[in-house]
């Protein structure tokens, strides 16, 4: 029995590294999104805080990789920039930017992955139906700005309605826009999603 046993616990360790090593790539691939999708920038006024993709790209990685791998995604993007990478919106890098006016919004980045990850994915990780999905976007979009528009008032030294003003309220047509495509990518990976409500 002993003999037979240590081939199939090496099968099965050699599965488990091969599982870990996809996840990584997936990981990497959404990183390398984030940095691409940063660079398709709109600053918005009043306060320049740039209208990006990374939204999309931050709730499809929660919704591909699951809250966890969702979440080292977003801080190996964080930690390359940080680092000296210019995969920042228009092209910054630094620890700089950590701190500035957009850092709250990277912050939420993060945070945001488990509570979309949680609202769109059963516990044996298949994916609710196309609700689940727009509500998953509006709880992410809600969590990063949620941290981002009073960071933002912090670091400008603004009022939260100030705030508010500048780093909520022009972003409102894309957000909807983003929840929207999030659904129809979501939908065509997951088609089964479509015939479920939640």
């Amino acid at each position: 029995m002993a003999g037979t046993s240590a081939p199939i616990d090496r099968a099965e360790s050699n599965e488990a590294s091969l599982a870990i090593l996809r996840k990584l790539a997936a990981a990497g691939f959404f990183t390398f999104l984030l940095s691409l999708s940063a660079q398709f920038k709109i600053p918005m006024p009043p306060d320049g805080v740039p209208q990006t993709l990374q939204t999309l790209v931050v709730a499809l990685a929660a919704m591909g990789l699951g809250g966890r791998w969702g979440m080292l995604s977003v801080l190996m993007y964080i930690a390359i920039g940080a680092l000296g990478a210019g995969v920042f919106s228009e092209g910054k890098a630094g620890i700089g930017v950590l701190v500035g006016q957009t850092g709250g919004y990277l912050l939420g980045f993060v945070i945001a992955q488990p509570v979309i990850s949680s609202i769109i994915r059963r516990k044996d990780n298949t994916v609710r139906g196309w609700a689940a999905i727009v509500t998953a976007m509006l709880a992410g979009h809600a969590v990063i700005f949620l941290i981002g528009v009073p960071w933002l008032a912090h670091v400008r030294e603004f009022s939260i309605g100030r705030a508010i003003q500048g780093g909520f309220v022009p972003f409102i047509p894309g957000m909807i826009v983003k929840t929207i495509a999030a659904v129809f990518i979501g939908l065509a990976v997951w088609p089964r999603s479509a015939r479920r409500f939640w």
